[in-house]
């Protein structure tokens, strides 16, 4: 009888010691969220997305930034809103992550009340309307919001390029809503004028008749706003029906899958600038291994996606080294505190508002890829 006594006695304290390192092992460990498009017609940029954010996983678990591995919990967001809420609500009550990666205008818009209810942080690296500035403390971006895409090109193109007629083709939700606002202002401050609107369904592929319509109108370019395999069929079928125009549009057009598209030539978009041949050892470490792991040359949003899970590791790392619990909460002080932060493209900060502010760039497709015509700093 002692024996059996005993023998229980020593398997419960196996049994403790087993759940008690399961607990500190479990607390130590870093898992974030990430609400990408993996799925539907916005999925060309789910691989983009995911490359930048793995990247960056990659290189804090090798430096030992954080007292256990960080992960990323991936959730399908299908680029819209309710997908999004749903898997918003699993990583918030099923995972718990404090940190959630966010992207597209209409995501981000419906995520926002929840990450602010829960004080989990949200951080935008691919929607660009101008009001995701305007949700609340929790949600930040790291990416420049396209009022200033559209703002900075306009004076250029018209006094550089004398384009001064311009026909806008736009999605009509609330990103496609907020460009036609920045686009009327800025060309009209720029001396040009907006002659054509024309809005589209956000499930609409075909664009013949669209097309029809900007011919009558001759004017001097097209903008188009619009996203995913949309933005890629407006394109096509506006240069197959005609339209010889020049075609305008911002930095969401500039994905491998659109610019390998022979339409796409001597397309101008815009876009954050970053001056990848930086000798800044975030930046070069950077563009080496994404270089050497993906063969090819990164854009602005797997940098925008690598600065966000980046910044997760500096503020995580800042707040273990105090002894403080890496909650949304805490991340968002310790933000508020530090200021700036190495990031790839340099030392960065953010405004009040939560978004930071990168120079803007003019771009020319050419042979496929993007050529600076200019760039805009509103830092100066």
């Amino acid at each position: 009888m002692k024996k059996i006594k005993k023998l229980f006695a020593t398997l419960s304290v196996i049994s403790c010691v087993g759940i008690l390192s399961t607990g500190l092992a479990t607390a130590a460990d870093h898992t974030i969220g990430a609400l990408f498009p993996l799925s539907g017609p916005n999925a060309v940029y789910g691989d983009v997305f995911m490359s930048g954010s793995d990247l960056a996983v990659e290189h804090i678990n090798a430096d030992k930034m954080l007292s256990g591995p960080m992960s990323i919990a991936y959730e399908d967001s299908q680029g819209l809103p309710q997908p999004a809420v749903v898997g918003m609500t699993k990583l918030v009550n099923v995972t718990g992550v404090p940190y959630v990666l966010s992207a597209f205008t209409g995501v981000s818009k419906a995520i926002s009340t929840l990450a602010m209810r829960n004080e989990v942080v949200a951080v935008n690296g691919g929607g660009v309307g101008p009001d995701l500035a305007a949700l609340g403390k929790y949600f930040w971006n790291v990416i420049p919001l396209v009022n200033l895409e559209v703002r900075a090109a306009m004076p250029y193109l018209v006094k550089e390029r004398g384009i001064k007629r311009v026909v806008l083709i736009y999605i009509d939700d609330p990103f496609g809503n907020s460009i036609l606002d920045e686009l009327k202002s800025s060309l009209e401050g720029a001396g040009g004028k907006l002659v054509e609107t024309m809005s589209v369904p956000t499930t609409a592929q075909q664009f013949s008749g669209i097309a029809a319509k900007v011919r009558a109108e001759k004017p001097d370019a097209v903008y188009i706003a619009s996203y995913g395999a949309q933005q890629i069929q407006i394109v096509k079928q506006l240069r197959d029906n005609g339209v010889d125009q020049q075609l305008i549009t911002y930095s969401g057009f500039l994905v491998p899958d659109a610019l390998a598209l022979p339409e796409t030539e001597g397309l101008i978009a815009t876009g954050q600038g970053v001056n990848y041949k930086s000798d800044d050892p975030v930046t070069k470490r950077f563009v080496t291994d994404y270089t050497a792991k993906f063969n090819r040359a990164p854009t602005a949003y797997n940098v925008n996606y690598y600065n966000a899970t980046l910044l997760y590791g500096i503020l995580a790392h800042a707040l273990e080294a105090e002894g403080k619990d890496v909650t949304g909460a805490n991340l968002l002080t310790k933000r508020e505190e530090m200021g700036s932060f190495d990031l790839v493209g340099g030392k960065v900060s953010f405004q009040s508002n939560g978004t930071l502010l990168f120079p803007i760039q003019v771009k020319i497709v050419k042979d496929g890829k993007p050529e600076v015509l200019t760039t805009v700093d509103f830092n100066k």
